[in-house]
Order: structure tokens, then C-alpha cells, then sequence
């Protein structure tokens, strides 16, 4: 479902698009599922950010927040996404990422708190089936290793 290249782009691994995203967790040694897990982590984050900056009625921090999370999902999610290997999950995962970047761009322009609720949604059901795995992810990492 991942490139096994971990590159996103020429020449820059995912740990340092994760870094350039502003994730501030450790990343030695942890495992490709959690720097995934990691990303849902901060894409929540970064909604959560927008949705208190608008209520706030702090647009230019609203702006920033979902800059910041649309780059997490453009970069760090969907861009290493191997679509040939990763066959329907990979190309659903990818549409997916998308409608909630569209989504996001819209909720912006539109100052819309339901818009950017549902986004949240979203994440939060991706982050939770994405963690529901993570024991079988650490069993393959085991056996691979």
C-alpha cells in the first residue's frame, strides 16, 4: 500500500517530511505503522487547531492550521501511497485524502466549523481503523525482521 522507497519526491525520506510538518515526536526507531499513526495524530491535531482559531475568530491562524493539514495529508499520508502494490484500499485511501483536502480547502474559504467537524470525523475514523491494526502490523514488522 506504501512505497517501499519511503522517498516522498526527489530525494526526501518520509521522516523528514514528517519533521518538515511539524510533528514533534521522536521518530528513532519507530515503526512505518506509527509514523503513519503519528500523522493521523497531527492531522487531528492541526483540525482541532482550526476548528479553536475559528471559533476564536483567528482566521490567519485558522489559514495556517489547515495549511499545515493539508500538507500533512498531501506529503506525509498520500503521497507515499503505492497504488499499484496497494490495489483498491491504497487508490480508496487516496480519494479519500483528497476529498478531505477539497473538504478542508472549502471549509476554509467558507469559515465553515461543520465542514472542518467532519474532516475531524473523518481522521478520527481513519486514526482509529489504522490503530485497530497496529497489533498485526507489529507482528509482520517481527517476522519481516
Amino acid at each position: 500500500m506504501f512505497s517501499s522507497t519511503h522517498f516522498l519526491g526527489p530525494r526526501r525520506p518520509a521522516t523528514t517530511v514528517y519533521r518538515d510538518v511539524g510533528a514533534t515526536t521522536s521518530l528513532d526507531g519507530a515503526s512505518p505503522h506509527k509514523l503513519v499513526s503519528l500523522l493521523y495524530e497531527a492531522l487531528a491535531s492541526q483540525i482541532a487547531r482550526a476548528r479553536g482559531a475559528l471559533a476564536r475568530g483567528d482566521i490567519a491562524e485558522k489559514g495556517r492550521a489547515i495549511s499545515h493539514a493539508v500538507r500533512i495529508l498531501d506529503e506525509g499520508l498520500n503521497a507515499p501511497l503505492d497504488m499499484s502494490a496497494g490495489g483498491a484500499i491504497a487508490a480508496n485511501l487516496h480519494d479519500l485524502y483528497d476529498y478531505i483536502v477539497l473538504a478542508l480547502t472549502v471549509a476554509n474559504l467558507k469559515n465553515d466549523d461543520a465542514g472542518l467537524g467532519e474532516c475531524a470525523r473523518l481522521v478520527e475514523t481513519l486514526r482509529d481503523g489504522w490503530d485497530a491494526i497496529a497489533s498485526h502490523a507489529e507482528a509482520a514488522n517481527r517476522v519481516a525482521a
